[in-house]
């Protein structure tokens, strides 16, 4: 039988000496530093108000003194230009530790992961200068504009409209899905600026700031009860043509290097935290005394071996990092996607399916366990980032070279 005992994670690479300096570095530092106010707490699953959000400014601020922001950017832009087996290994050690970083909190994290990258990748120099110092100090917070009632897998078929008007750009549109809207002051768009040009060839990527400026955010209640998305609908927004990343009607290239970011941004260390949910599925079963049954054991040996997958398909990237190989990331972060989403869904189902009875009760105020969050959360994470029918035509068409779907 296979021993449900926990076993701490192998080094994932060789790691070089460098590598092991900057682990020792920063086990050393949270140890000293972590708050203990802030252990377990999720930035992405909760709004953030009061002492919380006091508690949580302080430690930003305390990440970005450290200099543990943005740290794969390049030094010259303000990061510590870290490799990708650091970067992992900082996502991993703030996960041990039971602590946000800034990457995780989504606002600050998708200026840092996310559109800073981009602006680093397709910026002009005068852009750097200005938007990258605003998203390490926390300035800017970032939310996305990009899917669209009708233009959800079909990214292309955006039809916000961006119209010029001397140094401006106004858009006009409606969004979907934006997270963390709450908490952010920016947003990053598509939007289509020439109706006449061939489809992917007129949309441009713009940064329009939200406050006063004709964006309305209206929430979108999911079956937890919870809005952590909304409807963003924008009524002449206004945004200095300085604001277009990668120039006018270039946007198209600017938004696959922020949805390959998005995807496979945390294909190495993901499997940290599916381990930690398995292991507390693995609790849940020794509690309920359904431990030696056989079918539960096979359930939690699909899970096992699922995590595992995930944990060594890191361990792929991670020495394709470490050894300068080019680790194939039109493969790498669709495969990473279908195959994170449909275990976790899946792993939800089973967890309802041991809970049993309990899994149809709420708490007196119609409380949710964690287990039935993660069942109705779960639904839709086969659909945003990417659905996973597209990865799969993704990975037919541009890995295994097989012919493309007829168009309608």
């Amino acid at each position: 039988m296979m021993a449900l005992t926990a076993t701490p994670i192998k080094s994932p690479v060789e790691l070089s000496e460098r590598a092991r300096a900057f682990q020792q570095e920063l086990r050393e530092w949270l140890r000293a530093n972590a708050p203990a106010k802030l252990k377990g707490l999720r930035l992405g699953e909760v709004r953030l108000d009061g002492d919380v959000r006091a508690a949580v400014l302080d430690w930003m601020d305390q990440l970005r003194e450290a200099g543990y922001v943005c740290v794969a950017w390049p030094k010259e832009y303000g990061g510590r230009g870290l490799t990708g087996v650091e970067v992992a290994l900082l996502n991993e050690e703030f996960h041990r530790a039971g602590v946000p970083s800034s990457w995780s909190w989504d606002t600050l994290g998708y200026g840092e992961r996310i559109v800073g990258p981009s602006i680093i990748a397709h910026g002009s120099e005068d852009q750097k200068a200005y938007f990258l110092p605003r998203i390490i100090k926390g300035v800017d917070r970032y939310c996305q504009g990009f899917s669209e009632p009708n233009a959800g897998s079909d990214l292309a078929s955006v039809r916000t409209k961006g119209v010029v008007e001397g140094e401006e750009i106004i858009v006009n549109g409606q969004k979907v899905w934006t997270s963390n809207y709450w908490d952010a002051n920016m947003v990053f768009c598509l939007c289509r600026t020439d109706q006449s040009a061939p489809k992917h060839r007129d949309i441009s990527y713009v940064l329009i700031p939200i406050d006063g400026n004709g964006i309305e955010f209206r929430p979108i209640k999911g079956m937890t009860g919870e809005g952590h998305f909304a409807e963003t609908f924008i009524t002449n927004a206004r945004a200095p043509i300085s604001n277009v990343i990668g120039g006018l009607n270039n946007g198209w290239r600017v938004a696959m290097t922020t949805l390959g970011i998005e995807r496979g941004g945390r294909a190495t260390t993901q499997h940290v935290r599916f381990q930690e949910q398995f292991w507390n599925l693995v609790d849940e079963v020794r509690k309920r005394g359904k431990l030696n049954d056989p079918r539960v054991r096979e359930q939690l040996a699909w899970a096992y071996s699922n995590v595992e997958l995930m944990r060594m398909s890191g361990l792929v990237l991670l020495n394709a990092l470490a050894t300068g190989q080019d680790p194939g990331r039109g493969a790498t972060d669709s495969i990473n996607k279908i195959r994170w989403s449909e275990y976790e869904r899946r792993l939800a189902e089973i967890a309802l399916d041991i809970l049993g009875p309990d899994a149809l009760t709420t708490g007196n105020k119609y409380e949710l366990s964690l287990w039935q969050t993660a069942f109705l959360e779960t639904r839709t994470h086969t659909i945003w980032g990417g659905t996973a029918e597209i990865q799969r035509n993704v990975i037919a068409e541009r890995v295994l070279g097989l012919p493309k779907e007829p168009s309608l």
